[in-house]
Parts: structure tokens; sequence; C-alpha cells
């Protein structure tokens, strides 16, 4: 393996590392001290933990190893070995977290009043935690491998396959805690989702404008010259006139909406304007790759 290989490597391997790190504190600092729960296998571990009070870092082992074996093949080379480091990974975590609870090195956040705040915080840090390790192209094993096996195998799509997963083990956990706690557990899943997302998509959120106009090519200049952000003309025809026209195509951060608003209607005020949100937008003017 050359060097400039390993380093790409070692750019999602480090990340990988830090998500399962900040998953495992978030389900043993806040998620297990007030009894909540969390969705697909992760949620197995905890209702093993409740029930027998099995230790989340042997369980999480025990079950994913199988899963992830069966799932190699779906799953293809790098991702195979990006979802065994996730494992892998999130088993050291847990275990050094639980070690560290026991020697009274770390006191988890336990409540018995304000479980809104518990899971809150349990939805922010486990959703960090997943994000960045999703978004390194990793995963830790259990739903999402089942899911893809599911999807290969009898064509269920893997959202459908990972709510199902997430309903039953939640729903079983009824028999160990409250339905109150389930009801908290709601939120930490809505927030942990959010979470994931934002991080999937990227931090930065510019808008992108569509703009079908007889004077797109003007408009494209004036932006240009103004806003200094560069525009493509799409040559188009409408669906009705069947007139050939041109259509101007741009991105600009948020700060810009308004002016480049204002730079399309002062134009040509019956210009067409889609405005959509984009995420990670990465060029000139914007983030740079790495």
């Amino acid at each position: 393996m050359t060097v400039a290989k390993l380093l790409i490597h070692l750019k999602a391997v480090i990340p990988i590392l830090a998500g399962t790190a900040v998953y495992a504190f978030g389900l043993l600092y806040f998620i297990i001290p007030n009894e909540l729960m969390e969705g697909g296998v992760t949620g197995i571990t905890v209702l093993l933990n409740y029930a027998f009070g099995v230790s989340p870092s042997l369980s999480t082992i025990i079950i994913n190893v199988p899963i992830f074996l069966l799932g190699m093949k779906i799953l293809g080379g790098q991702q195979s070995i990006y979802t065994g480091i996730g494992i892998v990974s999130l088993t050291f975590f847990l275990w050094i977290l639980e070690v560290a609870i026991h020697s009274g090195w770390i006191v988890p956040f336990r409540t018995e009043q304000d479980y809104i705040l518990a899971s809150l915080y349990a939805g922010v840090t486990l959703g960090a935690g997943l994000g960045i390790v999703f978004r390194f192209g990793g995963t830790t094993g259990g739903s999402d491998i089942i899911a893809r096996i599911l999807n290969r195998r009898f064509g269920f799509s893997m959202g459908q396959v990972i709510l199902g997963l997430d309903i039953l083990i939640i729903g079983v956990s009824i028999l160990y805690i409250p339905l109150a706690k389930i009801l908290y557990t709601l939120v930490t899943v809505f927030i942990a989702s959010r979470v994931i997302d934002f991080i999937q998509e990227g931090a930065y959120a510019a808008k992108a404008f569509t703009i079908i106009s007889d004077q797109a090519p003007a408009i494209a200049d004036k932006i240009t010259s103004e806003l200094d952000r560069g525009v493509t003309l799409i040559p188009v025809v409408g669906g009705y006139s069947r007139e050939a026209r041109q259509m101007a195509y741009c991105v600009v951060s948020r700060q810009e909406i308004r002016r480049l608003n204002s730079i399309a209607k002062s134009l040509d005020p019956r210009a067409f304007i889609i405005v959509s949100d984009v995420h990670d937008v990465h060029g000139e003017g914007f983030k740079e790759e790495d």
C-alpha cells in the first residue's frame, strides 16, 4: 500500500474511531443510566443489559460479529473493512467507558426528574457519533447490515427494514421499562436522526438558483460582475410554447440570496425562479476539497 492510499484510509478511519467513541459515550453516559432505549441492534444490547445485566461491550461484539460475517459479500471490500473497524472500535470504547464508570473515574448523567434533558443530550451525542461514522463510509454493523441483506434477497427497502427493527425492539422494551421512558426515547431518536442528517449533508448549506428567462445571458453577466459567482447557462425549450430560451443556474451563500433575486427581477420581472437547498458545496468560492 502506497503512502497516499494509507493517508486516504487514515482520513476515514480516524473519524470513524472518533464517531464510535462519541456514540459509546452517549450510550453509557445518557441512555443506560436513565433507562432510555435505542433502536436497532444497539437496542438489543441495551435490553440485555436491563434484563440480564449483560455488559453492552460484550453483547455488541457477540451480536455484531455473526451479522458482519453474513453480510461481508454484500458490503463489498472497503465498506467491509470500515464496518469491521466500526464494530471493533465501538466494542473497545464501550469497554473502556464501562471500566471508567465502574472505577468511578466517570460519573454518568442520571436524573429522576428532567428526562427531557437526558433525551436531548443523548440524541445529540448518539446522532453526532453515528453521523461522523456514516459520513466517512463506516457503519456500526447491526441493522444496517441486516437491512442490506433483506434488500438484496427479498427486495425490502432498507428504510422499511430499519424502521421495522426499531419498532420491534422498542416495543419489546415496554416489558422492562415504563411507557414514559419509551416516549422520551422517541425524542432521542428524532434528535439523533436530525443530527445525523446535519452531519451527513454538511454544516455549510447554500442555495441554488434556477432562473428561466429571455434575459438569462444578461442576468448571468450581472451576477458574475456584481456577486463574483459563476453561472451556468443551459439551453431549454418551453413545454407549452416550444420556444427555445436559456436557463441560468447559480449557487450562492445564504447572505447573497436577496441580492441575486433582485438582480434577476431587475432585468426580467417575469423571470421564473426556483430556489432550492444545497449542502456540502465544494469548489471556488465555497469549501475546497481536502
